[in-house]
């Protein structure tokens, strides 16, 4: 049905690695390993993903897999969302910001909206530069932690696709020793956690094995840690006393 035939939307726009796809109200799109967004041949990754339709008058973006979540967030990152096997969520921002990680990749692509149902402004704290959203505060050793999990992803100049470096990997990059890097990256999940973040726990007492993509996904959406950070990872090489 198209919007002349009473969907009432116009069409969606997406751009994944630098391609962009025009999504029409007349039929589903889907994204996945064999659909008509193809992210990759990832066997990690479903043939089909995620789900855009038009339904009710406004655009839907549904999680059709079994086993991957996506992380959803408006372009300022203070709405966010974590899309889990058979949730959907309403298209009603102008942009919104799609990260999910299939084995040890992540990928992210926006999707474009003309209708704004609604629309965000970024609530911030200047000092000295520094650009910080509230309401999660990390310590100086705990963003550099953050900052080498999600450095490929944030070193992507268009939306596309990054690796999550091994625990190993990004303790050597930290100049830590793995005892270090564990003990605060527990530090870390245990903290949003308390502040309701899904998907850090796999049950009572228990942090989730896919936890550093989770961790990853959340703060690229929400700007906890960006491009401007990467710098001080340049700067690292000692234990953090912190």
């Amino acid at each position: 049905m198209s919007e002349k035939t009473g969907t009432g939307v116009g069409p969606l726009r997406l751009e994944f690695c630098g391609e962009r796809y025009t999504v029409e109200p007349d039929r589903d799109f889907h994204i996945g390993r064999e659909s008509d967004l193809t992210i990759d041949d990832n066997p990690y990754l479903h043939r089909r993903f995620l789900r855009l339709h038009a339904e009710s008058a406004m655009w839907w973006l549904t999680n059709v897999g079994n086993l991957l979540s996506a992380t959803v967030s408006d372009a300022t990152g203070q709405v966010q969302a974590w899309l889990a096997p058979g949730a959907r969520l309403p298209v009603v921002f102008p942009e919104l910001h799609v990260l999910f990680t299939a084995g040890a990749t992540t990928y992210d692509f926006t999707i474009e909206n003309d209708a704004r149902y609604f629309d965000t402004s970024a609530t911030i704290v200047h000092d000295a530069g520094a650009t910080t959203f509230l309401p999660v505060s990390l310590t100086p050793s705990q963003k550099l932690l953050v900052l080498s999990l999600a450095e490929d992803v944030l070193r992507q100049s268009v939306p596309g696709r990054g690796a999550v470096p091994s625990s190993a990997d990004a303790a050597t990059r930290l100049g830590w020793s793995m005892t270090t890097f564990n003990r605060k990256l527990d530090n870390v999940c245990d903290k949003l956690d308390k502040l309701g973040v899904p998907g850090l726990r796999g049950g009572r007492n228990k942090l989730a094995s896919n936890r550093k993509a989770r961790l990853v996904e959340y703060a690229v959406t929400t700007h906890l840690v960006g491009p401007d950070d990467l710098p001080l990872l340049d700067a690292t090489g000692a234990e953090p006393a912190d």
